[in-house]
């Protein structure tokens, strides 16, 4: 609901964030943790040392329309991730950190040998208004709260993501129904098509049957679909992990598969198998006789919370989410050979390791091989799970991240 701010000549401005946060809080209720809480709790009470603020933080900044909690946190502190500092550091204006707008300026105040933020300036600084206090003109403005605070990242990273890759076992991809036929001897499908697919009279080679295709109330109507299940290795052991299937669009299910009876050429009963009706909804590339049909998972309501897990936590990059792509950079996505058996959750961030160079040791007479350490090159964070590997978002770096690059938990 559009909050009214009317005729106001002075407002505290405490009060007026704490009115703010309360209506966005309603509005969405955004992931805050015990463990983030805490960490809040504590700047609060201490400030942060001087040492911890980025080298270039400025002494005030006024949020504008596209920031992201992340981005702001790495402005004023030498970790983005570290973002309940930040929070901590006004908790007392800003009650919630996943509710800050478009216009609100913060002020660091550095006084006492540690750092705190303030909403407004202090009384006696230069330019500085009374404290807590802003002057606003007679008028009536309505807005949004709900859609006009910033979010903790960029949602645009990553969404085009989640509609996409998917990490099958192999069991689960054989057995996915699949396309078997289409209209008119069709070898490519694009959105608007018809085609007919089959579930359980598919068969699943060694595997078994799988399920079959049913518009019965209660059954999914809306699928993805997916091709070319290529297995995801880990780095070090080869082990097979999972399997990615390739998207490339959806379809929704317009007739159940069955079974009908009829006679052969020879007069004998037979049974017949009817595929399932499908339409084509949507196409990312067009569609062919074998792409497989995985039901549409429900929608819901994806906060990222950037966040260092709470145990240590190694592992490699699998692979480099695109065709052909043998490096990463900002904003990409990449396989980790890390998942939800790990302890890893969505919003963890990792820092990512550049392998140390091997070379000779010309010091040496011996001329001996040595390995550089492993050097810090940049940050990912987790948004999606699975068992046994994650997709992750490359937030930061250095150099291009590569497949069998390294990461660990950020200090």
């Amino acid at each position: 609901m559009p909050t009214i701010f009317a005729r106001f000549s002075h407002i505290s401005i405490a009060a007026a964030t704490l009115l703010i946060a309360s209506a966005g809080v309603q509005a969405q209720n955004l992931p805050i943790t015990p463990d983030q809480q805490a960490t809040a709790a504590q700047v609060a009470r201490t400030g942060v040392p001087l040492a911890d603020l980025a080298p270039n933080a400025p002494d005030s900044y006024t949020v504008r329309p596209g920031d992201t909690l992340w981005a702001i946190s790495g402005m004023f502190l030498k970790g983005p991730w570290r973002w309940p500092e930040l929070w901590g550091m006004n908790l007392e204006d800003i009650r919630n950190p996943h509710r800050i707008y478009p216009g609100q300026q913060l002020y660091l105040d550095k006084s006492d040998g540690r750092a705190t933020l303030r909403t407004s300036r202090r009384a006696g600084d230069a330019g500085g208004a009374p404290a807590n206090t802003v002057r606003v003109s007679p008028r009536t403005r309505y807005e949004s709260l709900a859609d006009a605070s910033i979010p903790t990242l960029a949602p645009q990273a990553i969404e085009p993501f989640l509609a996409e890759p998917l990490i099958v076992d192999e069991l689960t991809f054989s057995r996915a129904p699949r396309i078997v036929a289409t209209q008119e001897g069709r070898v490519l499908l694009s959105h608007g098509d018809r085609a007919y697919a089959l579930g359980a009279y598919a068969g699943g080679g060694d595997d078994g049957p799988g399920q079959p295709l049913s518009d019965a109330k209660g059954e999914p109507l809306n699928y993805r679909v997916f091709r070319n299940a290529t297995p995801l290795k880990d780095p070090t052991t080869q082990e097979i992990l999972g399997y990615e299937a390739q998207y490339v669009g959806k379809a929704e299910l317009v007739r159940s598969e069955s079974t009908a009876q009829s006679t052969d050429k020879d007069g004998k009963p037979q049974i017949d198998i009817v595929p399932a009706t499908i339409d084509i909804v949507a196409a990312k590339e067009e569609m062919r006789v074998g792409d497989r049909l995985i039901p549409e998972p429900p929608r819901e309501l994806r906060n990222y919370v950037p966040r260092a897990p709470s145990s240590p936590i190694t592992g490699q990059i699998v692979s480099v989410y695109g065709n052909a792509v043998a490096w990463a950079s900002e904003n990409q996505i990449v396989v980790i050979n890390r998942g939800a058996r790990d302890g890893l959750e969505r919003g963890h961030v990792m820092a990512i390791l550049k392998d140390g160079e091997r070379l000779t040791d010309k010091t040496d007479s011996a001329r001996p091989d040595i390995k550089l350490p492993n050097e810090r090159n940049g940050l990912l964070m987790v948004f999606r799970t699975f068992d046994r590997l994650s997709y992750a978002l490359v937030m930061q770096v250095t150099d291009g991240v590569k497949i069998g690059d390294h990461f660990t938990n950020p200090n």
